[in-house]
């Protein structure tokens, strides 16, 4: 009779650092997804699709940014419902500002401590950057 051959041993798995799950997608309705998905590129966004029914955008981490057609411009002083995050916000600022898109002093948060600024996107919503708060570990 043949002997059974051991199983092999796995090795010791390694506890991943990531949380296990991420923001899929983030909604916009905007009045010109294809105007608002180039302000999004020059924000540093990577364009995945665009055309004027839907417009989408990956940040990192894979989240896709969603642009559907509807609403109207806002006022530009409207919160967008969600804001962003950059390892090096002066570095950030910088190139923001050299694509042109004119964003505001930076400030402190008092609450938190983070730094931040913001730029306005093509229909009206205020984008909130923020000064990283992952504080070093791999997002």
């Amino acid at each position: 009779m043949l002997a059974m051959p051991k199983p092999a041993r796995r090795a010791p798995r390694r506890r991943e650092s990531r949380p296990p799950v991420a923001v899929g997608h983030v909604v916009l309705r905007v009045p010109d997804p294809e105007a608002a998905a180039a302000f999004y590129e020059r924000l540093g966004l990577r364009p995945v699709w665009c055309a004027p029914h839907l417009a989408i955008l990956e940040l990192r981490g894979g989240t896709h940014l969603l642009l559907f057609p509807g609403g109207r411009r806002a006022r530009s002083d409207r919160a967008a419902p969600f804001d962003l995050m950059a390892d090096d916000l002066a570095d950030f600022r910088g190139r923001t500002s050299a694509a042109g898109l004119r964003p505001s002093q930076t400030r402190l948060e008092r609450r938190s401590g983070h730094r931040f600024f913001s730029v306005v996107d093509p229909a009206g919503n205020r984008i909130t950057i923020y000064s990283s708060h992952t504080d070093g570990r791999r997002v």
